[in-house]
């Protein structure tokens, strides 16, 4: 779908709107008034009421990945009521509990969005920056804000009986540690599952696992990280990942890996955990590449991927299937006020496990 055809899509941006913006690479936010676009044929217009900080606004606030557009409003962990359908619109009424993660747009046509993969579209557009991503695609402002307007098949259906503050980063991270335990097989009970790095993704990926009957291991640098784990988590057991022997004992026990960290690691030691047909996927993003420990693959014949939060189909799915387990994120609630205080917290990984904003209370004009 040409540019042209994405502007006629969106429309003229018509709803005043108020949220909180970084400026400049400084990453500080502050508050920022913009206009959304009227609430078209097929969209809901949604009242924010909760929106999880993820570690990649911070990332885009501070133009890390060198394509921010700014102001950047940023927030893809979004939960409210829809307060306006449009005449075509039949998932939701007003009144309804909404959710919008990581895509707010895509081309609807090419093969992965026929498969329901629209995460994985060339024209994908994300729920904020879509044009620093990809210049010719739409201003996109994320849910930092009041309100948001969404074409309802991007639009997730939220249970009534899910919390929304601990809901809201289930739309970025539980989808993103959900999705590659379904495609990658990593869902039988009794399979043994290793997840390295226990924050906003590790924790969450430890109670799906645990949901799905899996045995869990929690791979860690971290030794004051093993009881949270094991007591509060549910974890089977706990590794040091700079323990010798433990690492050591555990060799060529797991069936896959779940690799969460984003910092550069090495990945040679995670590869000689698994079993012969062992599967580790990569969910972070190192700076540099690190090693591929060719031998150790072609001896156990097994495989290194990679996965990218999911299609809109499956984030309901794994919606459907939280509210049915009773999983949510362990969250911080905050005031907008507080926003700057908490990305300097999550730089420094201050938080257990996840910083939630309290949208609907606390964003006062």
């Amino acid at each position: 779908m040409s540019g042209t055809q994405f502007s006629h899509v969106y429309g003229d941006q018509q709803q005043p709107t108020y949220g909180w913006a970084a400026y400049d690479s400084s990453g500080i936010l502050s508050p920022f008034e913009f206009s959304r676009r009227a609430n078209g044929e097929n969209d809901i217009t949604i009242k924010i009421l909760y929106t999880g900080i993820c570690h990649s606004d911070l990332h885009f606030a501070k133009n890390d990945f060198g394509m921010t557009t700014y102001p950047v409003v940023p927030g893809h962990e979004i939960v409210g009521e829809v307060t306006s359908i449009g005449p075509n619109v039949t998932k939701f009424k007003v009144g309804d509990k909404a959710g919008v993660g990581c895509w707010v747009g895509s081309c609807r046509a090419c093969e992965n969005c026929t498969q329901d993969l629209e995460n994985y579209c060339p024209r994908a557009v994300m729920t904020f920056n879509a044009n620093g991503f990809q210049p010719d695609l739409p201003v996109t402002y994320g849910g930092y804000s009041d309100k948001i307007v969404i074409d309802e098949h991007f639009a997730i259906v939220i249970p009534i009986n899910m919390p929304l503050e601990g809901t809201a980063p289930l739309l970025c991270a539980g989808i993103t540690v959900y999705s590659p335990m379904m495609y990658y097989g990593l869902n039988r009970p009794n399979m043994h599952l290793g997840i390295v790095g226990l924050g906003g993704l590790g924790h969450v990926a430890v109670k799906f696992a645990k949901a799905l009957g899996l045995r869990v291991t929690v791979i860690s640098t971290s030794p004051n990280k093993r009881e949270e784990a094991v007591t509060h988590l549910g974890a089977d057991a706990f590794l040091l990942s700079h323990d010798p022997q433990e690492m050591l004992g555990a060799k060529g026990t797991m069936d896959g890996i779940i690799d969460t960290v984003s910092g550069d690691h090495p990945i040679a030691p995670l590869v000689d955990l698994l079993k012969v047909n062992g599967k580790l996927v990569c969910l972070g993003a190192p700076k540099s590449n690190p090693e591929l420990p060719v031998f150790s693959l072609l001896m156990g014949r097994k495989l290194i991927g990679g996965s990218g939060a999911g299609g809109i189909k499956e984030t309901q799915e794994m919606i459907e299937f939280a509210a049915k387990h009773k999983i949510i994120a362990d969250v911080e609630v905050i005031p907008m006020d507080f926003v700057n205080e908490a990305m300097d917290r999550l730089a420094k990984g201050d938080v257990k496990y996840r910083f939630v904003i309290d949208i609907g209370n606390t964003l006062t004009h």
